[in-house]
């Protein structure tokens, strides 16, 4: 399967003209002596662009492929205008599968004998068509959302219906993301293998993090439940809007839930032509995202302009729309507040404290040189920051950063992988909507009052009443504890003679078994010879005199078994 798939790519490489797309200065040797050699092999028109050729050979390639351009997409600032326009199409523009499929696939996954059991003007033409599912739209009578069955005989007029829209995973795509995930694996192993730096990026690590991800979006029961929890943390939120879920009627393959009604985040005329106030919009997402990871714990790690949509209500405080759960990421708490303070480091310039805060997580061993590794980020980071406002971008940082770290032997964090493809996302996104946006201010007062919350005396308290229940719940104990510890202070004069003994006792049965284990080598030894020079002598007394020796042997042997 791996070999097979491997000349997919590889014919897909050739076919779509993709050695285009690398500037000829930096074409390896091996490359161009490949492309003479395959000159024959058949390929698509010449007559389409290269960023054409690019989008189709990533929807020929499938899902795993397809995401890898849907990040690409939002990162206008390091992309052609053209080919950034040109993978936005792979958002939603994906070819569909056939609507007999998906329906047969609704009713064996509901356990039902008609769609019309359970809805009404299901649109077999589906709204939307992904990587690994599509959607179609229908309506379901509010009596069945709670589980219920409804009365057969209520008069249709009475009846209440809502809109849904019901996803639904491709078939067969599972076994073309796993062939395609171990196929990665496989490469990532070689790579580390023959790359003496690619052990410090962990590449194993990062495609098993990734397969991780890419195998949650098939489970659409997963999806439901990290929906209902982003709808649970927004809840009374005027940020962020997250659509019901109707778990009695999500299955792996199979997922109800509310229908939304927005303007897609890409789509700036339309949002402009309705008066949105887009600086208030780029800004409120930069919120929700740090509010996701350091409040929650829990943040929509998809956030592509195909999953993001816009309220049409109330264009002056506009409100987002999520949509599409499967990809979720979480920090641990050590995590989170190293990552908050290498933020709050970074937003105040503090680069000696990023260095610092970088060995003490351990994301860079300790023995290197804090003072040059900070030297080394200010070299980065000054230059970048001193350019105008609208010129500065994370990514440009973040990628700063990486080239530096080889330096220092930094180990890409899998864990962390997932945050900083979101936090570029999200970066993309407020730089469509408003380019002038200043990520760093935006996010500067968030995260600098969450860290204050995490220290000082507030959280002391906060802490504090939090284990209360559990302090109290000891308490009994205490005095115990207390006499046992006073106990064996009091026996340590005694615990300190008796290890003393136990040391000295250890040393006479060592000096005793090396005493044996010579006896025994000497007398195994002296056997050996005293045989061999009693066979040539052939005398008698040499015989027994090799006896006692075995019986010396014998003897010092079964002391040192002892």
């Amino acid at each position: 399967m791996r070999l097979t798939r491997f000349f997919q790519i590889f014919h897909t490489f050739l076919y779509f003209r993709l050695v285009a797309l690398i500037p000829s200065s930096r074409l390896p040797l091996s490359i161009k002596v490949l492309t003479l050699l395959f000159f024959w092999y058949p390929k698509t028109s010449a007559t389409q662009t290269k960023s054409e050729n690019l989008r189709l050979a990533l929807e020929h390639l499938g899902p795993v492929w397809i995401k890898f351009g849907q990040m690409l997409s939002t990162r206008k600032d390091l992309l052609s205008e053209e080919l950034s326009f040109e993978l936005s199409k792979l958002q939603d523009n994906v070819p569909p599968f056939e609507s007999a499929i998906a329906e047969r696939t609704i009713c064996e996954a509901l356990g039902l004998k008609s769609l019309t059991d359970l809805f009404i003007d299901f649109d077999s033409t589906p709204l939307a068509s992904a990587s690994i599912a599509q959607v179609h739209v229908a309506k379901i009578r509010v009596d069945r959302l709670s589980g219920g069955v409804p009365d057969n005989d209520t008069n249709s007029d009475d009846v209440s219906y809502t809109n849904v829209a019901v996803k639904v995973i491709r078939p067969g795509i599972s076994k073309q993301i796993n062939a395609d995930v171990a196929l990665m694996g496989f490469m990532a192993k070689v790579v580390e293998f023959v790359l003496k730096d690619a052990k410090r990026l962990r590449p194993v690590e990062v495609v098993e993090e990734y397969k991780k991800t890419i195998l949650c979006e098939l489970n659409l029961v997963q999806e439901a439940a990290n929906g209902i929890q982003l709808r649970r943390n927004f809840e009374s939120s005027d940020d962020l809007y997250i659509p019901e879920i109707y778990s009695d009627y999500c299955r792996q393959n199979v997922l109800v839930m509310e229908r939304i009604y927005g303007i897609p985040v890409s789509d700036i005329a339309q949002l402009t032509a309705q008066g949105a106030d887009l600086k208030k919009l780029a800004e409120r997402g930069v919120r929700v995202f740090f509010t996701q990871v350091f409040r929650d714990s829990f943040f929509h790690a998809d956030m592509h302009p195909g999953n993001i949509f816009i309220s049409k209500e109330n264009p002056t405080d506009p409100k987002y729309i999520g949509i599409d759960f499967g990809i979720i990421g979480t920090l641990n708490s050590e995590d989170k507040r190293y990552l908050a303070e290498n933020f709050v480091a970074f937003f105040n310039r503090d680069y000696l404290k990023v260095a610092e805060l970088h060995v003490q997580s351990g994301w860079v061993p300790s023995h290197v040189n804090v003072e040059q590794f900070e030297m080394a980020i200010r070299a980065v980071c000054e230059p970048i920051f001193n350019k105008p406002l609208e010129d500065i971008s994370f990514a440009q940082v973040l990628i700063g950063l990486f080239d530096t770290a080889r330096q220092f032997e930094m180990e890409v964090q899998p864990q962390l992988v997932l945050l900083q493809k979101t936090l570029l996302y999200v970066e993309g996104l407020g730089r469509q909507l408003y380019p002038q946006l200043d990520l760093w201010e935006t996010a500067k007062p968030f995260l600098e009052n969450w860290v204050n919350e995490q220290m000082g005396f507030k959280a002391f308290l906060k802490n504090s009443k939090q284990n209360l229940p559990y302090w109290l719940e000891k308490l009994p104990l205490v005095p115990d504890l207390v006499f046992g510890s006073l106990q064996s202070i009091n026996d340590l004069p005694k615990i300190k003679q008796d290890v003393i003994s136990q040391y000295k006792t250890m040393q006479q049965q060592q000096q005793r078994f090396f005493k044996q284990l010579c006896l025994f080598s000497i007398s195994a030894i002296s056997v050996l010879l005293i045989s061999l020079f009693a066979d040539v002598a052939h005398d008698h007394r040499w015989f027994l005199v090799d006896g006692l020796m075995f019986i010396l042997m014998v003897v010092s042997g079964w002391k040192l078994r002892k």
